[in-house]
């Protein structure tokens, strides 16, 4: 039941993001892959694990690009907690967010 709950507030964090996220052109692909280049140092990664703390590395290539302006766009809020993704994203514009995100949406999907 706990995670039936945090599954529906994350539904619902993302909704209540996206009706008061500022409309975004789609980002720049090029300035988007200059900007993504530290995203690799994790998510660049075969196997996409961290040692310490253990814990799965999602595969962002080819990840909605409407998602991961809203997952950025919440680490740079403080309202997704991720130590070093807050830290990335604290610096974010939110042109570099869109940027970002549409350079990531626009590679083939990871397998």
């Amino acid at each position: 039941m706990p995670n039936l709950r945090l599954a529906a507030s994350l539904i619902l964090s993302i909704a209540a993001v996206a009706a008061s996220a500022p409309v975004l052109a789609q980002g720049d692909v090029e300035a988007g892959k200059q900007k993504a280049y530290t995203c690799t140092g994790c998510h660049g990664i075969a196997g996409y694990k961290n040692v310490y703390p253990h814990y799965h590395v999602p595969k962002i290539g080819g990840q909605n690009y409407d998602y991961l302006v809203i997952a950025l766009t919440e680490y740079k809020n403080g309202n997704r907690v991720h130590p070093t993704m807050e830290a990335q994203a604290m610096g974010f514009t939110d042109q570099d967010i869109a940027d970002i995100a549409a350079y990531l949406a626009s590679l083939a999907p990871a397998k």
